[in-house]
């Protein structure tokens, strides 16, 4: 089924090599529905494997994954340990496989929550064996896109682990992670009740005039052909910062620099990579006490006459500077968790857009095959305690 992609035809898309990346991403709003439906369907089920276990207050949740499915564990930590009140952690599973004995604790009552699209990375495979190799009480929530995938096909001979599956549609296809990350961290959202299922249909429907909203102004920063794009974010929001970073290297195949930092952060140090040739995105929060810091930074910014442009992605207009805002209807009620959604969305489009523009082909932007779709090239060493 094709999907519709703001300023591009469908014809162009696929010519271009672009059908696939401009699909999952105008997707989204409708897939996310359907991830809702799954997580309830399996609501008995889940309920039963993680009431036990947060009970226990010396338990340790640890969100995993590599690459773009690091970044979902980075997005939740901050809503999710407190809605817990339990040692939540954010580890990548490349940062995991590297030095097992600094990461996993043997004594510890551990939940493993992995993250994988394809769930054949060699590092999360690892990551999951290394576990139950080092945590004597050792438990997996598994959310992976692919039910053919070996992380898939390994949790039932775990000693204890929930899977869920997601619908194929967000398997997705093209080189890069965009249906399958918003929907695993909507998926993780929905199980641990950081996010109700009655905000999805307000968050999807939201999130579908996004694309059309935020189109002509990422067309005309497109134009500008900016060589360094830095995203800014705080908390929940400064995970998501790396997502779009991460995007944008992959899709123009690292020809555009992309970097990401916190608010606060950014001026200590990494605002020196500011020049006229560099584009700043800020995602500004709703919470109005971490807004402070984000429309200081934003007027600061703008102020300076430094940067080459300078994007405000925001929930509401109160406190903007003039400049250029993408400002989203029917969010302003919505906490930062939330409104993440929107903001990848308009990073993700940013990145396609760019990718077009220098002449790439999104679905495959790396011709030379130095990064695939999966993983190529890892060799998981032997490890003994």
């Amino acid at each position: 089924m094709a999907t519709d992609f703001p300023g591009v035809g469908q014809a162009e898309l696929q010519a271009r090599g672009a059908e696939w990346t401009a699909r999952e991403i105008a997707q989204q709003p409708s897939v996310w529905p359907q991830v809702d439906r799954l997580v309830s369907e399996q609501r008995t089920q889940l309920d039963r494997f993680l009431q036990p276990l947060l009970t226990k207050s010396s338990l340790r949740v640890v969100m995993s994954g590599a690459g773009t499915s690091s970044f979902i564990g980075d997005c939740l930590v901050p809503a999710l340990s407190v809605r817990l009140q339990r040692r939540v952690e954010s580890i990548a599973t490349t940062d995991l496989v590297s030095g097992p004995h600094l990461r996993l604790q043997g004594d510890a009552p551990t939940l493993l929550v992995s993250f994988a699209r394809s769930g054949n990375s060699p590092e999360s495979v690892a990551a999951v064996d290394l576990a139950e190799r080092v945590v004597s009480d050792v438990h997996h929530l598994i959310i992976t896109c692919n039910a053919e995938g070996e992380l898939a096909k390994r949790a039932p001979r775990l000693r204890s682990a929930q899977l869920i599956v997601l619908p194929e549609a967000t398997n997705d296809r093209s080189f890069a992670m965009t249906s399958s990350f918003t929907s695993m961290l909507l998926t993780a959202a929905l199980a641990f009740g950081v996010m109700r299922s009655e905000a999805v249909s307000s968050v999807a429907n939201a999130a579908a005039k996004v694309l059309q909203q935020a189109s002509p102004v990422a067309q005309r920063l497109v134009a500008r052909e900016f060589q360094r794009v830095v995203y800014l974010g705080s908390n929940e929001l400064r995970g998501l910062a790396s997502e779009a970073a991460l995007k944008l290297l992959e899709l123009t195949d690292g020809k555009v620099v992309a970097l990401a930092d916190s608010t606060l952060g950014f001026r200590h140090g990494p605002k020196t990579v500011i020049d006229e040739k560099t584009l700043v995105v800020v995602m500004v929060s709703n919470d109005a006490y971490t807004r402070a810091y984000d429309l200081d930074l934003l007027t600061e910014l703008r102020r300076d006459k430094r940067a080459g442009a300078i994007l405000a992605l925001s929930a509401r207009n109160e406190g903007l500077p003039e400049g250029d805002n993408v400002v989203y209807d029917g969010l302003r009620e919505h906490g930062d968790f939330e409104t993440a959604f929107a903001h990848i969305l308009v990073a993700q489009s940013f990145a396609l857009l760019q990718s077009l523009a220098l002449g790439l082909t999104p679905d495959r932007p790396n011709a030379a095959g130095v990064v695939n779709r999966v993983v190529q090239g890892v060799i998981i060493h032997p490890w003994s305690e």
